[in-house]
C-alpha cells in the first residue's frame, strides 16, 4: 500500500478542483485525472488526518462497479494508465488511487436512488409520507426496505452547502423530460443490480448517488465515482434491523468519537477545524474500508 495522501500536489498538470476527497486535474482539453486522496469528511467537515489506504480502496471499489455494471450504461473511464500523464516524480502520488477519465458535460442534478428509508428520506417521509414527491405506504419505520427502489434526485450544491432534494418533475424542468426519464430508468437499474450483488456479500446498500454527464456526441455517461461508501449508505447485513438507525459502515467510529469529543471543555460544534482523530479511530476506520472491499470481492 502506498503512503497516506492528504493532498496531492502535482506540478505537471493544472489543478481544476479539490473536493472533500478527490483532486481533479486537467489532462488536455478532453480528459481529467481524478486522484482519490485519503481525506475523510464527517458532518461535512474534512478531517485533518488521512485514513491510510482509503483512496486506493475507494478507487478499486469504483473500478469494480464500473466493470460490473458496464453493460447498463457507458462510463467515463478511458482505459489509459493514470501514471502515463504525470511526471516521473509524481507517479507515487497517483499510483493505485487515480482514474484517467473523459471530460464530460456534467448534468446539474444528482441521481439518487433509495432502496431503504434513511437519512433525509426518513425525515421527509415522517412529515409527508413521501420522498421527493414519490408517495410511499403508511406505517413505514426508519431503515425500512421500500417496496421497490425509488428515484429521488437532488440539486448539486455549491461547495460547503448541502444538496437539496427535488421532485422528478423539477429535475425534468432542469434537464428535460426525456433525459430525466432515461437517468431515472438507468439509475434504478444500476442500483438494483448492485444492491442485489452486495446483499449476497453481507452488505445492504440502502441508497446511493450517481452522477452523469454527456460526451461530445451527447451520449449519457456514468461519471465521477460509483457505489463506494462515500457516495452510498452501506450497512452490515448482520446488524441491520428495521426500526433502528443502522450504523454507517465506514464513518461510524469517527462520528461516534466526534460526538463525544470536547474542544476547550465544550462539545465540538461540527465546524472546521475538526479535533485531531486518535490513532485507534483512524485504524478502525481504515479496517472498515478494507472489510467492505473484501466482502464485495472487489
Amino acid at each position: 500500500m502506498n503512503p497516506a495522501l492528504l493532498h496531492s500536489s502535482l506540478h505537471s498538470l493544472p489543478l481544476l478542483a479539490r473536493g472533500k476527497v478527490r483532486d481533479n486535474y486537467a489532462v488536455g482539453d478532453d480528459r481529467l485525472l481524478m486522484v482519490a486522496s485519503d481525506r475523510l469528511s464527517a458532518f461535512d467537515v474534512v478531517m485533518g488526518e488521512p485514513i491510510p489506504g482509503k483512496g486506493e480502496l475507494l478507487t478499486r471499489m469504483a473500478l469494480f462497479w464500473f466493470a460490473r455494471l458496464g453493460h447498463i450504461v457507458p462510463n467515463h473511464l478511458t482505459g489509459d494508465d493514470p501514471e502515463s500523464v504525470v511526471a516521473a516524480d509524481e507517479r507515487a502520488q497517483v499510483r493505485g488511487r487515480s482514474m484517467l477519465v473523459k471530460r464530460l458535460k456534467p448534468l446539474p442534478i444528482e441521481a439518487v436512488v433509495r432502496g431503504y428509508l434513511a437519512g433525509s428520506g426518513w425525515k421527509e417521509y415522517q412529515e409527508t409520507q413521501s420522498v421527493c414527491g414519490v408517495a410511499l405506504p403508511p406505517g413505514l419505520k426508519n431503515a425500512a426496505k421500500l417496496p421497490e427502489p425509488i428515484f429521488t434526485p437532488a440539486t448539486k450544491a455549491e461547495a460547503g452547502d448541502h444538496d437539496e432534494n427535488i421532485s422528478f418533475e423539477q429535475a425534468a424542468k432542469v434537464i428535460g423530460i426525456d433525459l430525466a426519464t432515461r437517468v431515472r430508468e438507468i439509475s434504478i437499474r444500476l442500483y438494483s443490480e448492485a444492491a442485489a450483488h452486495a446483499l449476497t456479500k453481507g452488505i445492504v446498500i440502502a441508497d446511493t448517488k450517481f452522477e452523469f454527464g454527456l460526451d461530445a456526441d451527447g451520449t449519457l455517461t456514468l461519471m465521477d465515482e460509483v457505489l463506494t461508501p462515500d457516495s452510498s449508505r452501506y450497512w452490515p447485513l448482520e446488524t441491520y434491523r428495521e426500526g433502528d438507525n443502522p450504523p454507517s459502515y465506514d464513518k461510524q467510529f469517527v462520528r461516534d468519537w466526534l460526538e463525544a469529543a470536547r474542544v476547550n471543555g465544550q462539545p465540538w460544534n461540527k465546524r472546521a477545524p475538526a479535533p485531531a482523530l486518535p490513532n485507534e479511530v483512524i485504524e478502525k476506520t481504515a479496517a472498515k474500508y478494507r472489510e467492505a472491499l473484501t466482502r464485495l470481492g472487489a
